[in-house]
Order: structure tokens, then C-alpha cells, then sequence
């Protein structure tokens, strides 16, 4: 896909701790955004997000939650098709709303028209913890799944240091970031380059574990049930990391206004892409348990390493090589479109306007993409890959159940607003109940400090959005700041663009 640019579609830029007497900047002509995004495109774009390292990393948690090798595949289908139902809630959302920044446009479209007051706080929440914890939580979780498998190979048997998987992962994320402030067409063809490696390593793995099983060797798939896990809670666990390696599916949305008649390309994308990662994720299980046992996958998180050692012989080295590119390639779609969803929603005054700003020469939006980045490293060294995993299901299954729930909403306060693509009701109240049990589920197991930090989180978004966003306070030397910023980076507001 090509984005060339950014606009701000006749939204006004508005600084949310700094608009000079709080008054907005409407001055100037927007850099329209390429409808660049075909049905193809669209499809890869859904795949290749998806397919990033969560399918490497994750069967362990899935397997720890399940307890057996058969419940496992089932939570690995459950998660698909979870997965798929969410993503059609969007599909209409989506069709109907023509906006980049899917929960963010949603939400506000929903609610904002019912409460001067309160109407805007769903959709100032979802890009609250979406720029400062969820958007890095899941780079950091993809560029610490590359550190994993990039530094595994020199340490097996034994697990590679934590400290060197974090200074590699420290490394790919400026090398991310540079590649992604150089030029929106070098990352874009990154992306494409790289695509392709992921599903090289899904048909390793999978071809070769149906050949092992066609051979005989199917005692571990043969265990079947056996140790089942009994307790729900426990099982949404499984939920989580399965999840986790399906997320991507809402990515689509983030890049609307790029999309070539998302009336139809939009629900066709989502139809033809979820179903086959589901597939791909199935098979590859499959494969894992053609060879590695349940105890083996629950000692060691590099599981396709450990595959690829048993299997592959002097060829092992494949395995870590084509993860680490797959990793690299979704963490940098990851970084791209978190960018997207720091400038629409400082285009909307939910965030600091600098956030929207774009180089003047690369048309990159260089500060949304360097904050995500520093976050994202802030998040790797106080925490480990499982409770990274755990918190994100936790914080993005909030929001994803609100914004399937704002489509049972419009269809009573909007009921006329058009809809090309309308899903059974049945299916957002399925996915809202779904994401209420993935919420409430882990609390009620183990109520961790880490899930009330992320409620309390969420709810100090408040005190920035009243003075902020509603009263429209400025805090003194902001407007300096913004300046030096733009002096440094050489960035401006993409209205101002064609003014330099």
C-alpha cells in the first residue's frame, strides 16, 4: 500500500495541552491521502499483520491455559473465529463510517452527538491508552518476540540471556523507526518484502508436520484431551495469547480513507484474510505437535525453533531466520499504522496537535512514530513477553467489546445512517459478551496489580480530557515546545505542509 501523505480531511487541528487561547489552526489546504489500498492489498495487509510472531511465541500460553494438545487447536479456532465476528462487527462499522482510526472514529461517531459533556470521552479514552499503552504494548511485544528468536539459536539448549534479548530488541526498534521516518514508501515496501518470508515459514512447519504425521508419528496429537483444563478463568488465559496472534484483524480500519471503495473492498478483505491465517494458524499447530510434545512446549517460548531443531537438522537455522524477518515485518506495520491513529487523533484534539505534525520533506509523522517508539522500550524493561501478552488482552478486549457495542447502539439512534454491509445483531452482542468474559475472567482468577494499574490508567484520562480537550486549557510553554520540536525535526501540521 502507499501513503503518501497525511490530511486532515476538514477536521481542525487542535492541541490538546497548548492551543494558544485554546483556539484552533484551520488555516491552509490538506495533503490528501491516497486511496492507494485495493481489495489485494487489503487482504495483505490483514494477513501480514496478523501473521507476525504471535503464532511463534504464543502456543505456549495457549497450551498453559488449555491444558491439552486437542482443547488447544479448539482455542486456536475459537480465537479465529472470534476474530472473524469482531472483524464483520467492523466491516459494517466501517462501511458505514468512512474514517481512518477505526475505534476512534466509531466511538466518536457514536457517542459524541449524545452529551456535549460526555460524549467524546469513549472515543478520547480508546486513543488515551491506544498512543500511550496499547499501540507500544504490541510493538514492543513483536520487536521482543524478534529479540527472542534472533538470539535463541546462539544459546540452545539453553534460554538466551533476558538482557540480550532486550538490547537486540532495543536495536530493531530504532532500526524500525529510522526506516519509518525515512520514507512512507521504503516502509510499504518493507512490509511487502517481508510478507512474504512469514507465510515461507508457515509452509515449512506445516508441510512438514503433515509429512511426520503421514509417517506415523502422531503420538502427541493422539493424547487428544488428556488434561483438559477444567476452569474458565484459566481458559481465557488461553484466549488471550491465541488472541494475541490474531490481532491485526481491525488493522484495515486504521487506513480507510486509503481504501479503494471500502464499501466493498472492506467486508471482502476481512472475509477472504481472517479465514485463511485461521487456517495457517491451525496447520501450524498441528505441526508443532507432529514432533514436539506438550511438556516440550510448555519449557520454552522459541517454540519453532525447537521444531525446526528437531526436524530440520543442519537446515535449523531457516526456522529463526524467516520468524525474525516476520517479525520485523509486523512489528513495522505495527509502527505504521500506530502512527495513523496518533494523527487522527490529534486531528480531532485528543491528543497533543504535535503528535499530527509530518516532515515537511519525507511526509513521515515523525513524532507520533519517535513516541511510539520510546514507549515502547519503556515498556520492555520492567516486563516480560507474558505479562506484555496479558495486559494487552486485557486493555484492547475493553475497547474492542465498547466499539462492537456502539454498532447495537446505532442501529437504534442512527437506524437510517446507510449501511452497504450489515451484520446479524446477533453477532456484536456475541463479540461484546465474548470481550466482558475476556475482562472480567482474569480479574476474578488472578487479580493482579497489573489490572488495576490498567483500569486506574484509563480512568486518569479523565483528568486530561476535562481541562484539555473540553475546557481547552493550555499549559504555559507548550507552544514553545511545539516550536523547538518543529525546528528539530523539521515537522509541521499536515495543513501548513504546502505553506513550506
Amino acid at each position: 500500500m502507499d501513503a503518501e501523505g497525511t490530511h486532515d480531511n476538514g477536521a481542525r487541528q487542535r492541541n490538546l495541552i497548548g492551543s494558544r487561547d485554546g483556539e484552533d489552526d484551520d488555516s491552509g489546504e490538506g495533503v490528501e491521502l491516497q486511496k492507494s489500498v485495493g481489495l489485494f492489498s487489503g487482504i495483505t495487509l490483514i494477513v501480514g499483520t496478523m501473521i507476525g510472531s504471535g503464532i511463534f511465541v504464543s502456543p505456549r500460553g495457549v497450551l498453559i491455559g488449555s491444558g491439552s494438545v486437542a482443547m488447544s487447536l479448539i482455542v486456536w479456532a475459537g480465537c479465529g473465529i472470534l476474530a472473524m465476528m469482531g472483524a464483520l462487527v467492523y466491516a459494517e462499522l466501517g462501511t458505514a463510517i468512512v474514517k481512518s482510526g477505526a475505534e476512534h472514529a466509531y466511538l466518536l461517531h457514536t457517542f459524541k452527538p449524545m452529551s456535549k459533556c460526555w460524549g467524546q470521552v469513549p472515543a478520547f479514552l480508546v486513543a488515551w491508552l491506544g498512543i500511550f499503552i496499547i499501540r507500544p504494548s504490541m510493538f514492543a511485544i513483536m520487536v521482543l518476540s524478534l529479540g527472542t528468536y534472533a538470539t535463541q539459536p546462539f544459546y540452545t539448549p539453553c534460554e538466551a540471556p533476558l538482557l540480550v534479548k532486550k538490547l537486540v530488541t532495543c536495536a530493531a526498534m530504532l532500526l524500525i523507526l529510522l526506516i519509518n521516518c525515512a520514507s512512507v514508501k521504503v516502509a510499504t515496501k518493507v512490509q511487502n518484502v517481508l510478507t512474504g518470508s512469514k507465510l515461507v515459514a508457515i509452509a515449512i512447519i506445516s508441510i512438514g508436520g503433515i509429512y511426520k504425521i503421514s509417517t506415523g508419528n502422531a503420538s502427541y496429537i493422539a493424547e487428544g484431551f488428556q488434561d483438559t483444563e477444567s476452569n474458565p478463568s484459566i481458559i481465557a488465559l488461553a484466549f488471550y495469547n491465541g488472541l494475541w496472534a490474531y490481532d491485526g484483524w481491525n488493522n484495515l480500519n486504521f487506513v480507510t480513507e486509503e481504501l479503494k471503495n471500502p464499501r466493498r473492498n472492506l467486508p471482502l478483505a476481512i472475509i477472504f484474510g481472517i479465514p485463511l491465517t485461521t487456517i495457517c494458524y491451525v496447520l501450524v499447530n498441528i505441526g508443532y505437535f507432529s514432533v514436539i510434545s506438550k511438556e516440550e512446549v510448555l519449557l520454552i517460548d522459541a517454540v519453532a525453533v525447537t521444531w525446526g531443531n528437531k526436524l530440520l537438522g543442519v537446515m535449523t537455522w531457516i526456522i529463526p531466520f524467516f520468524v525474525v524477518l516476520s517479525c520485523f515485518g509486523a512489528a513495522n506495520g505495527s509502527l505504521f499504522a500506530s502512527g495513523r491513529l496518533c494523527y487522527v487523533a490529534a486531528r480531532e484534539g485528543h491528543q497533543m496537535q504535535v503528535l499530527s505534525f509530518i516532515d515537511i520533506h519525507r511526509r513521515t509523522p515523525v513524532t507520533a512514530l519517535i513516541f511510539t517508539t520510546a514507549m515502547g522500550m519503556l515498556m520492555i524493561l520492567p516486563s516480560d513477553l507474558s505479562s506484555l501478552i496479558d495486559f494487552f488482552g486485557f486493555a484492547a478486549w475493553l475497547f474492542y467489546g465498547l466499539t462492537c457495542a456502539s454498532c447495537i447502539v446505532l442501529r437504534f439512534t442512527q437506524p437510517d445512517l446507510p449501511r452497504p454491509y450489515k451484520v446479524p445483531i446477533v453477532v456484536p452482542i456475541l463479540v461484546v459478551l465474548a470481550s466482558i468474559y475476556l475482562v472480567i475472567a482474569p480479574i476474578i482468577q488472578d487479580p493482579r496489580m497489573e489490572f488495576f494499574y490498567a483500569l486506574l490508567f484509563i480512568a486518569s484520562g479523565l483528568l486530561f480530557y476535562f481541562p484539555f480537550v473540553y475546557h481547552k486549557w493550555s499549559l504555559p510553554g507548550v507552544d514553545a515546545f511545539t516550536r523547538f520540536v518543529q525546528m528539530v525535526f523539521q515537522v509541521a501540521p499536515s495543513h501548513s505542509i504546502h505553506d513550506h
